[in-house]
């Protein structure tokens, strides 16, 4: 999944990352952020290499108009997405099962979480290909 998003941001124009649509909450650069923070919230909280502010600019309910301070760029978040996915990646199957100290929304276990990040990171591939769809079309 990881791969597609990737993919799916190759040759917007860089002017287009930020662009927030009508009718749309976020841009395609907030998308980045959100999915490269969830990942991480998620599955690797405890050895977590993104910097502190990621929850506050990324997570659940933020918005682009309301960021303040330092910003990463589209490219410093493609590469630290590519570069959390040799993390991900280093997930040992024997943990799928491991039962998580904080449950969430009935998930119990690493695998659980896993699932979801995959399918929370496709729908936000669905809303960056709409979006750029969109943006495309009026300029």
């Amino acid at each position: 999944m990881r791969g597609s998003l990737l993919k799916e941001i190759e040759g917007i124009k860089p002017e287009f990352m930020d662009v927030q649509p009508e009718g749309f909450n976020n841009t395609i650069h907030w998308h980045l952020g959100h999915v490269l923070t969830a990942a991480e919230n998620f599955l690797l909280k405890s050895n977590s290499e993104l910097p502190a502010n990621y929850s506050q600019l990324f997570g659940y309910g933020s918005k682009p108009s309301d960021w303040t301070g330092d910003v990463p760029s589209v490219e410093v978040l493609k590469q630290q997405l590519q570069e959390q996915l040799g993390r991900l990646l280093e997930i040992p199957e024997e943990r799928l099962t491991e039962k998580t100290a904080k449950p969430f929304n009935g998930m119990e276990t690493v695998g659980e979480f896993i699932n979801f990040v995959v399918l929370h990171e496709a729908n936000h591939i669905g809303q960056i290909h709409a979006m750029k769809l969109f943006i495309q079309s009026t300029n």
